[in-house]
Formats: structure tokens, C-alpha cells, sequence
């Protein structure tokens, strides 16, 4: 990986990191990069179209192999993960369905835990199975467990920490060096730390992945996916994409590497308003419990500590009562806010809230639910960059009428 001179600060790194002296700007002196709509690029020889055809990855061949911005913003997102490589996709899943399916085959056996991104669990417990990979779920909580349930057929473990939507955190050294030790890959799903809370790679996870739809992009305007790591891996899961067609477009590309230049600032702020919000609702009497690592009352607090620089931009809530009781609750308080959004995702400049149960209830059982630890009274709440006192007005008032 070819690194500017000197070595950047990150609040730098984010606005100068995809161009150096060894990927000068393709654009001249424009500030802003260029969008490279173009789906083919021609030759002038015939030796140069077979350089263009046999060089992986190159971005100028094909726009299903690569892309002039896109490179650039890989290579700014690969910096920040502190990677040697990355690849782009069209989608959060388009990363992680493309990486899984590039690293495991039939026969192969999979280490994963019990709290995923919904996606993720559908595809850990759906399509592989049925496409004869093993998959084994532990609790994350416990790194023990995934070097308990590893096999001599295990080839990777998959882990997200923090989890969705109950903040549970996985300890990644531990996972990582028991992996190493035994030539397991492992890959980390980072969405919800952003690289400016947590680097993966920093406790020696193999990959780190992002749903970029969310922090990385920033202003919910785009949807797109990338998985970080060294050169060789990284090529061969281009390779699957190439063949799976999940490609990213080069407008998204562009958007993508735009927010990338404010993603420090912003994450700071929701940092701060997660924390505030933390700290406010586990003092009001109708929430019966607070999920955010940065709390001194999450039950992982000491892991968060080793392992992450701040709690990240989302906590979520349980209300009092029953299981009815708070399910009702819990749908009143979000659909009874005014400046929080009620909407799905997360990372944007806006609040965004959630009620897991009715999100999921379509998808995952409630046995699933109940292991992935998702409460019918559970509404999962991520902070935007307004003014906190704002929200904590609007929270209030929308407890007042949820009862």
C-alpha cells in the first residue's frame, strides 16, 4: 500500500489520502475527483488492450473490473482500515455475500455469532447451508466459544461488533489470535464503529467490512459495500465479484468519497449526542435498561475500553412491562417523535429510530429474536448531528405520550 508523505493525521487523511505520489490525480488540478461514467475505456495497441484485459483490478478496462473514482475512493477507505487494499460493491450485502462466497466452498465449516445484521443472518443460516457450507453460531459475548465450536474443516469466522441492535461486543484479539494460530481467516463486520471508533485489523482481524450506506456515506444518499484487507485476499474476492456482478457505480463512488471528508467530524458529533441520549434515557423511569458500551453499566465496559475509542453514533433502549406492555410502548415512542426520523438505517445526518421487533418480526423468529437478544421492547436509536438538547426535548415529549 503506497502511503502520502508525510503520515497523516486522520482529520487530514480523509481529504487528501486517496491521491499520492503513486496515484497522482487522473484529473489535473480540479479539487473535486472526476466522475468516470465511462462502461468500456479503448486501446491505442494491442499490447496495451492485453495489459488492460490480464492486470487485475485494472480501472480502465471495464467498468464491471473497475473505475477510475472508484479506485480512488478504495484506496482512501483501505487507508483508513489500515489495509493494503479494499473493494467496493453496490450494497453493505453485496460485500459480505461476495466475500463469503469467495473464501468458502461445500464441505467448508464457519465460525459466526448469534447477533448479526439481519442480512447476514440470513445468509449465515439460509444460502450457505443449502449451498453445503457448515455454519456454527456462539455467543459473541464469549470469545471462548468460537474457538470451542472451530473444526478442523473451519476455514472463517465471522464477527460484528458492536452488534445490531443490541451493542454486544465481540473481543477481537482474542478471536483473532486463536484464528491465526490455527489458519483461520477472520472478518469483522465495523459498520456500527466506523474506523474512527474501531480498526479491526489494529487486533489483527484478516478483513474488515462496511455497509458504506451508512457512516462512511454519511447523508443517507447512497448505497454501497466494502470489504479491506491485504492484496491477495482482496483480489480474490474482486474476482467473485467480477463473476457475481456486484459492482459499485461510479456516481455512488464519487458520493461516497465526498462524505468520506467529513466522516471524523460527524462521527465525533454523533458520538457525542449517543452518549448524551445513553446517559438521559437510563435515568428516566420508563426504560428498563440501556444498551452502549461507552455506559459504565454495559456489561462489556472493560472490552470496550481495550478496544474502542468511543461507543459509536447508536444505543438502544427496553421500556418497563411485559412483554405486550413494552412492545406497545416501545411502537408509541417511535412513531410519537417529531425531530427523530422513524426510519430504517443509520450513520446519516439525521436521528434515526427503529422498533427492532416490528422490523424483524417478518423475518426472524421469535426463537431468533430471543437469541439474538432483540426485546419486543427494544427501539434501537441512531444519533444524527442535531442539537442534543433538541432531541432529549423530543425523547421526553414522545415518552410522555407512549405512556
Amino acid at each position: 500500500m503506497s502511503h502520502a508523505t508525510p503520515q497523516l493525521d486522520i482529520l487530514s487523511l480523509v481529504i487528501h489520502g486517496d491521491v499520492d505520489d503513486a496515484h497522482p490525480a487522473l484529473d489535473g488540478t480540479a479539487l473535486a475527483p472526476a466522475i468516470h461514467t465511462a462502461s468500456t475505456y479503448s486501446a491505442r495497441t494491442s499490447g496495451e488492450f492485453a495489459a488492460m484485459a490480464n492486470e487485475p483490478r485494472h480501472p480502465r478496462y471495464y467498468a464491471r473490473y473497475g473505475n477510475p473514482t472508484q479506485a480512488r475512493c478504495e484506496r482512501l477507505i483501505a487507508r483508513l482500515e489500515n489495509a493494503e487494499s479494499a473493494l467496493l460493491c453496490a450494497s453493505g450485502m453485496g460485500a459480505m455475500s461476495t466475500s463469503l462466497l469467495s473464501l468458502v466452498k461445500a464441505g467448508d465449516h464457519i465460525v459466526a455469532q448469534t447477533a448479526h445484521y439481519m442480512g447476514t443472518a440470513q445468509l449465515l443460516t439460509d444460502l450457505l447451508p443449502g449451498m453445503g457450507v457448515e455454519v456454527t453460531l456462539v455467543d459473541q459475548r464469549d470469545a471462548s466459544a468460537f474457538c470451542e465450536a472451530a473444526r478442523p474443516n473451519t476455514r472463517l469466522m465471522v464477527v460484528e461488533t458492536p452488534s445490531n441492535p443490541t451493542l454486544a461486543l465481540t473481543g477481537l484479539a482474542a478471536v483473532a489470535r486463536f484464528a491465526r494460530e490455527r489458519g483461520i481467516l477472520t472478518l469483522a463486520d465495523n459498520t456500527f464503529a466506523s474506523p474512527i471508533n474501531q480498526r479491526p485489523r489494529d487486533f489483527g482481524i484478516d478483513l474488515v467490512l462496511h455497509s458504506a450506506t451508512k457512516y462512511l456515506g454519511g447523508h443517507s444518499d447512497l448505497m454501497a459495500g466494502v470489504v479491506c484487507g491485504d492484496a491477495g485476499i482482496i483480489e480474490k474476492i474482486w474476482k467473485r465479484s467480477i463473476m457475481l456482478g456486484t459492482n459499485v457505480s461510479p456516481f455512488t463512488a464519487f458520493l461516497l468519497l465526498r462524505g468520506l471528508r467529513t466522516l471524523p467530524l460527524r462521527v465525533a458529533r454523533q458520538n457525542e449526542n449517543a452518549l448524551a441520549l445513553a446517559r438521559f434515557l437510563e435515568e428516566h423511569p420508563a426504560i428498563a435498561r440501556v444498551h452502549y458500551p461507552e455506559l459504565e453499566s454495559h456489561p462489556q465496559h472493560a472490552l470496550f475500553k481495550r478496544q474502542m475509542r468511543h461507543g459509536g453514533g447508536v444505543l438502544s433502549v427496553e421500556f418497563k412491562g411485559d412483554a405486550q406492555t413494552g412492545y406497545e410502548t416501545a411502537k408509541r415512542f417511535a412513531a410519537s417523535l417529531k425531530l427523530a426520523r422513524h426510519a430504517v438505517s443509520l450513520g446519516g445526518v439525521e436521528t434515526l429510530v427503529v422498533h427492532a421487533a416490528s422490523m424483524w418480526e417478518a423475518s426472524l423468529s421469535p426463537e431468533n429474536m430471543q437469541k439474538a437478544g432483540i426485546s419486543p421492547a427494544l427501539v434501537r436509536i441512531a444519533a444524527g448531528l442535531e442539537n442534543v438538547d433538541d432531541l432529549r426535548a423530543d425523547m421526553t415529549a414522545a415518552l410522555a405520550a407512549a405512556g
